[in-house]
This record gives C-alpha cells, sequence and structure tokens, in this order.
C-alpha cells in the first residue's frame, strides 16, 4: 500500500471527514516521524512498533563491478522494530486481508 492509498482507505472509512483533511492528518503524523529521526529522536507507536536512528560506521567496501577497494563514510540510518501486536497480526493473518478500523 503507498501513502495515496492509505489516504483513501481512510477517508472512505471515515466519510464524516473531507479527504483534504485526512490527507493532512496523514502527512502531519509522517513528518512528525521524520522530523522527529532527523533528531535523532525515537518514536513509538504502541502495538505498531518503534523508529529509531541507527549509526553505522565507516568501513571499507567493494566496488562489485571492479573489486577495488572504497571507503564508505559513517552514516545514520532509519530502523524500524515491529510491535508485539503488529506481529502477532502479521502472523495470524496468514494471507487475509484485515480491515482498517
Amino acid at each position: 500500500m503507498i501513502k495515496s492509498e492509505l489516504i483513501d482507505r481512510l477517508a472512505e472509512a471515515n466519510p464524516h471527514l473531507y479527504h483534504r483533511d485526512v490527507e493532512r492528518v496523514v502527512n502531519t503524523i509522517l513528518d512528525g516521524v521524520t522530523d522527529a529521526l532527523a533528531r535523532g529522536d525515537r518514536v513509538e507507536l504502541r502495538g505498531f512498533g518503534a523508529f529509531s536512528v541507527r549509526q553505522r560506521p565507516a568501513r571499507t567496501g567493494r566496488n562489485p563491478r571492479t573489486g577495488e577497494s572504497v571507503s564508505v563514510k559513517e552514516k545514520h540510518v532509519p530502523f524500524f522494530k515491529t510491535g508485539k501486536e503488529l506481529r502477532e497480526r502479521v502472523d495470524g493473518s496468514r494471507g487475509t486481508v484485515k480491515e482498517l478500523s
């Protein structure tokens, strides 16, 4: 599912809300998560999971085409750890579609 599909499904499930308001809410939430991660903060959504930033140290890598050694700089990457409830729902669904409530 992509962001526009999420917005459409939420708008359909909540006909009393304008589509533009649903879109604004989704964008605000995602921007908040992005801004928090950019500051190095951790974002936890109970039952869903936790977003954090992990540091990857500098290392020596290899160019796959030439085999030549290359220096890879240190970097920070986003990391997501699923929550218990999400893991259980995904494992329990076994291919069935869960409706958004």
